[in-house]
């Protein structure tokens, strides 16, 4: 039985190339990400940028370019590959985002349980 607080989202709330945003925990900081589509299945990055760990969105799931083919910070402009987090244009060329281990099952998209949800809170929430 896996545990409810890992499930990131549900596979039918991912349309191709799409984006799905998650928490993770409660009170004022609690862990912040997202979920995008890609064509080997699915990624799952922290909701910070590379650059000044800023929110990379203003809307809800509103992670990526007009296109849909990168994901944009709405801050600075900065754009990753959203198969690597690989940032390749803006102020933090070459970072990347802070990817996070994800299973699917059936449709189900949950944190894989390598990841340390307490550690990944304490250093980025």
């Amino acid at each position: 039985m896996r545990d409810p607080a890992r499930l990131l989202c549900r596979l039918d709330r991912l349309p191709p190339g799409g984006c799905c945003e998650f928490r993770i925990g409660a009170g004022d900081w609690p862990l912040r990400g997202f979920v995008v589509r890609v064509p080997e299945g699915v990624r799952a990055y922290l909701n910070r940028c590379a650059h000044l760990h800023y929110p990379l969105n203003d809307l809800p799931d509103e992670f990526l370019t007009y296109d849909r083919r990168f994901i944009q910070c709405r801050m600075h402009g900065a754009c990753f590959e959203k198969d690597t987090g690989l940032c390749i244009s803006g102020p933090c060329l070459g970072r990347s985002l802070v990817a996070l281990p994800v299973c699917v099952d059936g449709q189900d998209v949950w944190l894989a349980d390598e990841a340390d949800i307490a550690a990944l809170a304490e250093r980025y929430a």
